[in-house]
């Protein structure tokens, strides 16, 4: 057993609550710069809003909410997509005394259903009237719901109760400044702050509740460890993860609780565009982002031979340059040849800088988190000038466990423990975790929270990781993923997804055998590298993904990443056979949660006449 704690180096007041920063910041700077949101028609891209401005907005939709009725405690879900007025509606939740319940604008209307009825919510905001319209059947059988409120359009139809948001403000005129500041002051530390549904892999969600002290010191302390992102002057942020995601939920309080600039994007598709205009300092993504970034650019290098050549060179220098840095990010003297500095310079103009350009130019450090990175892209990122600093977590800790440090960074670790965190390494390589992020359990469900958090206070993750000597954590794998063959070999299905996911054209691998005499994987393609592909095979084109499953270049493409993906690991538990599947895992489908994680049983039931073919 190996244990590693940090120091916390912040404290949460007894009477504190996450609503407290919108109005102490107003009040010590009301001009300074607290957010920039999307504008709308001509004119710059974003427009800013000042601490006054944000307090303001809040202000005004808290006091709707107390004079439609919501009391201290009561539920309001958050259903929509990341934007400024979910962050309006989260802190103006907070400032009514009430508890915010956010839910996946993915979510079916079966999920919808089940966390407004499990939460007992009583009103809803949605995004548009398209959201209202979708769970229309499912509001009528919520009577707990009592009110809907648009963030834009108008409800017609089943859902014409839903009014627009901005009608609260009038509901809420009646309501004085000195009747907001009594409910939100009478919200302490130890209340109830937010339900998060976990997406979870398999069963219904379950709601996990936390505090605004879990929150607050969990985000506290991350931003003392993290002064080079947090505290620096110019910082910025722009989101475009969905917010009812815990990991993209707390950057949202840290961005705030930092003074550090945040914008929201709520359409990927115009990503590119919107970093170039916004210019964060840093982001946050799951390392399929980053996965699809770097493919991105290699398709992009694939329209020549000669392009192919100066970004496979490119690629090779940035982890060379990576490796040579310690740490802290610098080299020691003498790690450097001059080869290599010529060659990064060269490819620095080529290769690195244009990458850099796509981010906005001003990025330094990227944040990812939900799944492993794998140490490839990490260090090429790196050495392309973007360190990204993968750190662990789980919503039932609110959710940041550890992170790698700017002037502690591992590469292939998730870092030591956030300043208050302690983890520790059971004997059979679960990873526990104890401090003040622990939420406060499961919302109506004893029993699966003391299957969670033991007697002594440590929180069962369910991962298996390992703890080195500087207090770094690598996490392996999941406990209840461990296949085991009919030989009795115990294999970690993470380490080859991971890599196998590193192929362009590979969208998704599932490692099987559990049971089997040997490990065999059923494997997806990436559309958009597919096309591209497809492209350079005039003969090709025009054939559908269900004609190109068993065609002999591609199964040769994809035996080259189950090649690269069997060296990470002994002959025992390498990928012997693999089935190319004529679909992608998708969320809409139900094989992917909404952090893009495949739900390995759904998947396996769906597909077992694939899985039995690989061992015929």
């Amino acid at each position: 057993m190996r244990e590693f704690g940090t120091p916390a180096v912040a404290e949460v007041a007894p009477s504190a609550n996450l609503a407290d920063v919108v109005f102490e910041r107003a009040d010590r700077e009301p001009q300074a710069v607290m957010l920039r949101r999307q504008a709308d028609g001509g004119g710059p891209p974003w427009r800013e809003v000042t601490a006054a401005q944000f307090r303001g907005d809040v202000t005004a939709l808290a006091k709707g909410l107390i004079a439609a009725g919501i009391e201290a405690g009561d539920r309001v879900a958050l259903l929509s997509r990341t934007r400024y007025e979910w962050t309006v509606a989260d802190y103006a939740i907070w400032s009514a005394g009430a508890v915010s319940v956010p839910i996946y604008e993915t979510s079916s209307a079966e999920q919808v259903e089940w966390i407004l009825s499990d939460s007992g919510a009583r009103a809803l905001i949605a995004e548009t009237p398209a959201h209202t319209e979708a769970i229309a059947e499912v509001l009528g059988r919520l009577p707990a719901v009592e009110r809907i409120w648009l963030i834009e359009g108008a409800a017609s139809g089943e859902a014409a109760a839903a009014k627009p948001l901005d009608s609260l403000a009038a509901e809420g005129s009646a309501i004085t400044d000195e009747a907001l500041a009594e409910r939100r002051s009478a919200r302490v530390a130890a209340d109830l702050a937010t339900i998060i549904y976990t997406s979870g892999t398999t069963g219904r969600p379950k709601g996990c509740e936390l505090t605004h002290a879990n929150m607050l010191a969990d985000v506290r302390n991350a931003i003392g460890a993290l002064p080079e992102i947090f505290t620096r002057s110019g910082r910025s942020a722009l989101l475009f993860l969905p917010l009812a995601h815990s990991f993209a939920r707390i950057i949202q309080v840290g961005c705030l609780e930092s003074g550090t600039v945040l914008g929201h994007t709520p359409d990927v598709t115009n990503l590119v565009a919107d970093l170039g205009s916004f210019q964060p300092t840093f982001i946050l993504a799951v390392p399929r982002v980053f996965e699809k970034v770097y493919n991105g650019a290699e398709l992009q290098a694939s329209a020549s031979p000669l392009k192919t050549r100066i970004f496979a060179a490119a690629a090779r220098t940035a982890i060379e340059w990576s490796h040579t840095l310690g740490a802290g990010g610098r080299a020691a003297p003498g790690r450097q040849s001059l080869r290599l500095r010529a060659a990064h310079a060269l490819y620095d103009r080529l290769v690195y800088a244009k990458l850099r350009a796509a981010t906005g130019g001003r990025v330094q450090y990227a944040v990812s988190g939900g799944a492993p990175l794998g140490e490839r892209l990490g260090h090429f990122f790196r050495g392309a000038g973007i360190t990204v600093l993968e750190g662990y977590g789980l919503t039932e800790t609110s959710p940041v466990v550890s992170a790698n440090l700017p002037s502690r960074n591992k590469i292939g670790t998730v870092g030591p423990p956030v300043p208050g965190v302690t983890v520790r390494i059971a004997d059979d390589g679960e990873i526990l975790v104890t401090g003040p992020n622990i939420f406060k359990g499961y919302w109506h469900n004893e029993a699966a929270t003391a299957e969670m958090v033991d007697a002594g206070g440590w929180l069962h993750t369910g991962d298996l990781g390992e703890l080195d000597d500087d207090g770094h954590l690598r996490v392996t794998g999941r406990k209840k993923d461990i296949i085991v063959t009919a030989g009795g070999k115990n294999v970690a299905p993470a380490v080859l997804e991971d890599r196998l996911r590193a192929h362009p054209l590979v969208s998704q691998g599932l490692v099987v055998g559990d049971g089997r005499p040997y490990i065999a994987c059923l494997v997806t393609l990436d559309e958009e590298a597919l096309e591209a592909w497809k492209g350079r095979r005039p003969q090709l084109a025009s054939a559908s993904l269900a004609e190109l499953v068993d065609n002999p270049e591609l199964i040769a493409e994809i035996q080259s990443a189950v090649d690269d993906a069997n060296k990470a690991v002994s002959r025992a538990e390498s990928i012997r056979r693999f089935r190319v599947l004529p679909v992608d895992f998708t969320e809409q489908d139900g094989y992917l949660t909404p952090s893009l994680k495949v739900r390995r049983g759904v998947v396996s039931k769906d597909f077992a006449a694939d899985i039995d073919a690989l061992y015929g």
